[in-house]
């Protein structure tokens, strides 16, 4: 949390930040606890964090793109 003047509950816009951002990295402790307190009071945000855990666990088990272009039959 470098900047002071932030919350300790982040706004709806920033715990979207944290959680897209917790999804390339591992969020410190500060950034976690914020984000976790967020999830607990605010049921949409909730419901989107699920989504977005539930859309990069798919991703992560789609097969690479082997590079060759493949010509329409």
């Amino acid at each position: 949390m470098d900047n002071p003047q932030k919350s300790w509950i982040p706004t709806c816009k920033e715990a979207h930040a944290l959680c897209s951002e917790r999804l390339d990295r591992k969020l410190g402790i500060i950034d976690h606890a914020r984000l976790r307190m967020h999830l607990m009071i605010c049921v949409a945000c909730a419901n989107v964090a699920k989504q977005m855990d539930f859309l990069h666990r798919a991703m992560q088990k789609m097969p690479l793109d082997d590079g060759e272009d493949k010509k329409p039959d």
